[in-house]
Parts: structure tokens; sequence; C-alpha cells
């Protein structure tokens, strides 16, 4: 069985491994697609080498099969689709047993604190998986777990009919975060620099602008009628975007912190006392978000053939990285872990 691995210093590599049959209470999944993701992308980085244990496989966007079940499973069979939901809870703690799982603080979540999906057959406890539609395709369905997330940004905003929203960032989950918006019938605008970015978001229907060609607060107010927007999603993890979230706001308007910033930003305190505005943090996603975010998929409403350009298997996970890290011209890079080097 072939998987690739994060070996630190930014060393990706695959190796061939023996087959680990699930334990009990486990399900081994035939694993189709992995997509890489801005948090693997800060793995391979070294961001997060105080949490993951190299040598790791890493990856936590995926679809597959059910190849074999652990003892004492039961729900599931051969050949099930399924996806799974990477984030395991204590389920004891108050932020537990307040409903919000997702950040509790003994949070462990596969593919970062434990082996992910970029390998052929990967076990994982049953209470993480998520039943698929049998007729969705694999490739496809690899992006409901990033939809979740989208899912979830837009739900913690708490945007409305009509409602202005500025979307900072029109990379995969910015664009997916735009889709779930505009679902709720708010008129959105991506904030973009790439080119290319922006190609895929017009052809979706979206309003766009160029931060870096035209003074970008100055065509938020044209857009939303020199009110500012209701609600700004940050998604580009850049110091410039975060100030452009924060200008962008009508007073009572709400900041939206999706992407992960690696390093403290300076933030307009003034602006937040003077116009009254709200900072959300968005982190993760909910079982509730990731079986909309599946409902979404399978129902087409999520754009995944304009997302996803560029598939590559599992031996060029090197080559694949690079692509996406190039930012030329890719959306969504997906791995194909089905197949044999």
């Amino acid at each position: 069985m072939h998987q690739a691995i994060y070996e630190g210093d930014r060393r990706l590599r695959v190796r061939d491994v023996p087959e680990t049959p699930p334990a009990a209470g486990e399900v081994q999944i035939d694993v189709a697609f992995t997509g890489i993701c801005g948090t693997d992308l800060h793995i391979l980085h070294g961001d997060m080498d105080g949490r993951v244990a190299v040598p790791a496989v890493i990856g936590h966007e995926m679809s597959g099969t059910v190849a074999r079940l652990g003892a004492g499973v039961d729900g599931w069979a051969f050949g099930d689709p399924v996806t799974v939901l990477p984030v395991l809870n204590c389920g004891a703690c108050a932020t537990c047993r307040a409903g919000h799982g997702h950040v509790c603080p003994r949070l462990t979540f596969i593919g970062i604190d434990s082996a992910g999906s970029m390998q052929q057959r990967w076990n994982v406890p049953a209470r993480a998986l998520v039943r698929l539609p049998a007729d969705l395709d694999l490739a496809h369905a690899a992006l409901a777990e990033p939809t979740a997330v989208a899912v979830h940004d837009v739900r913690r905003s708490g945007l409305t009919d009509g409602e202005h929203a500025v979307v900072v960032g029109g990379g995969p989950v910015g664009l997916l975060i735009a889709v779930v918006a505009r679902r709720t019938g708010a008129q959105v605008l991506i904030l973009e620099p790439s080119r290319q970015r922006l190609a895929v978001a017009d052809r979706l229907g979206f309003a766009t602008a160029d931060p870096t060609a035209r003074d970008a607060i100055e065509m938020i107010q044209e857009w939303t009628g020199g009110e500012g927007a209701a609600v700004a999603f940050e998604v580009s993890g850049a110091a410039a975007g975060v100030s452009t979230a924060v200008d962008a706001l009508a007073p009572r308007g709400r900041l939206v912190m999706v992407a992960i910033h690696s390093a403290p930003r300076e933030v307009n305190l003034h602006r937040f006392f003077w116009r009254e505005l709200t900072m959300l943090g968005a982190r993760l996603y909910s079982p509730y978000d990731m079986a909309t975010a599946v409902e979404l998929v399978a129902a087409g409403e999520i754009p995944a053939a304009d997302l996803i350009s560029r598939v590559e298997p599992l031996h060029r996970v090197d080559e694949a990285f690079a692509a996406l890290e190039s930012g030329a011209g890719v959306m969504k890079v997906l791995l194909d872990c089905a197949g044999r080097p």
C-alpha cells in the first residue's frame, strides 16, 4: 500500500508500507481522492511541526468507499461511498455539552493529529464516517469538506437575504463561501488579485474586483450605494486583506475571520468602536454543516468542475503541492489515491 509522507523541512515522499487491518471500532476506506488545502500547505511549510508528529500522513478532504470493517462496527457495508468528518471531540467537556464540539479544547483532528487520507487505504474511527449518495462523482465528493467550511462560515456570519457580503480572497474556500452566501439571497462581491481566479468567479456570475487595480474601499462603497457591507469574510490570510475587510464594513457590520493567519495582525480597533463592528472567528464545522455540504455537492449546487483544476496520481504528490502553491491557473488540486505508482 502506498502513502504520501510529510518528512519535515518541506519534504514529501511516497512509500510502500504493509497494509494494516482496521482495529475494533474502525473502518478501512479505499481512498479515491484527497484534496490539498491551505492547512496542508501550512504543514508542508513547517508551521505546524509542533503539532504534527513527523513523519506523518496528512490530508483530510477526501472521498472513497468502505473496504473492511473492524470488530464491533455495524451499519456499513463493503463498497459504501463515504467521506470523513475529521473532527473528533471529547464529547464530555463544557464546550461539547454546549453543542460546540468542533472547537473542543481536547479536539483531535484526523489528518493533523493522526494519520490522514493521502494513502491508498485509510483506517478511521467508524464514528467519523459520513455517507455519500451512491451516484455522486467521488472526485466531486472530495469537495464536501471544504464546502462544510463555507457552510459553517456563512452560518456563523448570520448573513440574510438582501445583505451585501464581501469575500476577501477568491481561492477555493473564498469561492465556496460566495456560492453558499449567494444561496441565502445575499449580494456577493469577491476581491481577488489573481486574474485566473477572477475569471472563475466571473464565469460563475459573481461581482468581482481586483483590489490592486483600484482602491478596494472605493469600489465597495460604489457597489453598496455608499453604505458598506453587512458582512466581510477574510479568506486571504494577508495583512492587507484584514485591513480591507474591516474598512469594507457598514456600521454594525460583521467581520468573519476564515483564513489561518500564522502571524499576529494589526486591526483598526478604533473603527470597531466607532462603527460598533463585530469580529467572529470561524473554525471548522459541525456535523450539520457537513451534512448540508454533502447535500449541496450532490445537488450540483457546488461548481465542482470549475473548482477542480488538476488531478494528480498519488506518486506525483510533490508536483501536486507545487502546482497549488504556484497559484498559476489552479483552484483545487486533487490526489488520485486509487491507482499505484
